[in-house]
């Protein structure tokens, strides 16, 4: 005799960060669901993130902080579930937080600390961990999986699965595929916050400066996708990391060069010191500065040996504007294996940015990472799932 199917008001695929919310908020309202994942513990990107400690939201989120084909989509969902309501519910839970820069916000603690939340907030859902999904099937407006323990139907299934990033902790493109498998549009996917790479001529100077950091002002050359960030850049044997170069990277594509300001102010710098201390050598000044490596590097590939008074004022200005605009064309990035995030998924012209749902397939509702939502570095992604999961939340009705 076949068992029936089991049957709830809502499946979510992925007890990451937004399907961990988006499963407490439905379950609190009083819809029966169940939260599937493949791996063995909840939330595990939340325990790695932040340095162990969760960097998780930004007091400046705003739709100007995120990236997607349809720069208005995410408007909706951020603006009926704001920082201060993540806020407000780390505070019910008494976990004590402090602001870093630009607004980013800590855990003082350690990140399990907010996954420890999450798993609380579930209410009543069921949680089944190290559950791989099979086969999925719609037919008369209900979602049929199989699992390992059975079948398990439903009229909603919320795909939270996230993006590719970060393979080791099992990410991979199943929500990409639930997409395709449906007829849901995708856009093209890429590494997002992730250090870039550069080729030989480049690395010849830039690999012997590895571990050197510096407050930079990174610059998009694009014309369609201008942006700058004033954070730290770190030189690596490789090419490039810190902040400042993650987040440039998201705006970045093949082919393109970026531009670091290295040295805010450079021509009046290097006008004042050739006055006030003309015998010095430009490394020696330019190391008053930047870090002594970088001096040393600089000096030796775009100046000459002679003091600074025997420099010509156009020499100055022609240095000026290289240390202002230090042109830089990098051959790829690192990557998925160290990618914060991934860009682009799910088109959002596939969905309703009221509920997250699929126009196609309202039913299906996709959350978080994988829709073609990122946000910058610094807490904002984590944002974005809480209020895509709220939203999605918020608009399931139950008929399990």
């Amino acid at each position: 005799m076949t068992r029936a199917p089991a049957s709830y008001d809502a499946v979510i695929l992925g007890a990451g960060a937004a399907g961990l919310y988006a499963a407490g908020i439905a379950a609190q309202r009083g819809l029966s669901v169940l939260l599937l994942d493949h791996a063995r513990a909840p939330g595990e990107k939340i325990r790695i993130s932040g340095g162990g400690r969760c960097n998780f939201t930004n007091v400046n989120t705003g739709p100007q902080a995120f990236l997607s084909e349809n720069p208005h989509f995410a408007k909706s969902a951020l603006a009926r579930h704001t920082a201060q309501d993540f806020i407000a519910l780390i505070r019910r839970h008494g976990i004590a937080y402090h602001e870093k820069t630009l607004g980013q916000l800590f855990c003082d603690g350690s990140a399990r600390q907010v996954v420890t939340m999450l798993v609380a907030e579930l209410a009543g859902a069921e949680l089944r961990l190290s559950t791989p999904v099979g086969e999925i099937t719609h037919a008369d407006n209900r979602f049929a999986l199989s699992l390992a323990g059975g079948r398990v139907e439903t009229p909603n299934l919320v795909v939270a699965t996230g993006g590719r990033s970060i393979p080791k902790m099992g990410a991979s493109g199943f929500g990409y595929q639930i997409a395709e498998r449906f007829g849901i549009a995708l856009t093209e996917t890429r590494p997002g916050l992730v250090p870039l790479t550069f080729g030989p001529g480049d690395l010849a100077w830039m690999s012997p400066l590895s571990g050197v950091a510096l407050p930079v002002t990174a610059n998009s050359t694009a014309r369609r996708r201008r942006a700058s960030f004033a954070e730290a850049a770190l030189f690596t044997h490789r090419g490039l990391s810190g902040p400042a170069v993650l987040q440039i990277s998201s705006y970045w594509r093949e082919g393109e060069q970026i531009a670091l300001c290295l040295l805010p102010e450079a021509l009046s710098f290097l006008r004042a010191r050739k006055a006030e201390a003309g015998r010095r050598a430009l490394a020696t000044v330019l190391a008053e500065k930047l870090p002594a490596r970088l001096a040393q590097s600089l000096a030796e590939r775009h100046g000459r040996a002679a003091p600074l008074a025997e420099y010509a004022d156009a020499e100055l200005t022609a240095l000026a504007s290289l240390l202002s605009a230090y042109p830089l064309k990098p051959i790829g990035s690192e990557g998925y294996r160290t990618a914060e995030v991934t860009l682009g998924g799910v088109s959002t012209a596939a969905l309703d940015a009221r509920t997250m749902a699929a126009k196609p397939l309202p039913g299906l509702h996709f959350i978080g990472e994988v829709v073609d939502v990122t946000g910058w570095l610094g807490g904002y992604n984590f944002q974005w799932a809480w209020s895509s999961a709220h939203a999605c939340a918020m608009g399931l009705n139950g008929a399990g």
